[in-house]
């Protein structure tokens, strides 16, 4: 039996060990912020983070977890106001919404790096996450926007 931590949760997993984590996360879980998007990790839709990097779940087998930490779009901040979340739905980032949770990850782990991401540096790190609605402009504004709030350390508290 595969032991992991999901969400600062531990879990056990007895299945298939080809099983994609993206079904374990959504199936099992019950975890459904995290979406399937073309199924060969070209789009990002599925972006999580597996020991604090990001990985496309529709691509990791759960062979490869044992002992793993992951965490979700819903692990990110217990109630939703991770700086981040928060910059999403000042700036309106969405449209139909179906990529930002993929995009939320990756940019989380941009700002945990990088504390004043340029133009560059943002198109660097979200390059692969693809936008059906072609938000780009304000995905890029909201992630300077939690940039801001987090060096200016506007109280936030993660997820446990």
């Amino acid at each position: 039996m595969l032991q992991l931590t999901v969400n600062g949760s531990p879990r056990s997993f007895d299945g298939d060990p080809t099983m994609p984590l993206l079904w374990f996360l959504r199936d099992e879980l019950g975890l459904t912020g995290t979406h399937y998007g073309c199924g060969i990790a070209q789009c990002g839709a599925c972006t999580v983070h597996v020991n604090g990097a990001p990985v496309r779940a529709c691509q990791r087998r759960m062979a490869t977890l044992a002992g793993a930490a992951v965490t979700t779009i819903e692990g990110l901040h217990a109630t939703g106001e991770h700086p981040l979340q928060v910059a999403w739905r000042r700036v309106g980032v969405p449209q139909c919404g179906f990529c930002q949770s993929g995009q939320i990850m990756q940019a989380a782990t941009l700002l945990a790096r990088t504390t004043q991401p340029t133009d560059a540096d943002i198109e660097a790190a979200m390059n692969g996450h693809l936008c059906r609605c072609g938000t780009y402009p304000r995905i890029r504004a909201a992630i300077k926007q939690a940039a801001e709030q987090m060096r200016a350390a506007q109280p936030w508290e993660e997820a446990p």
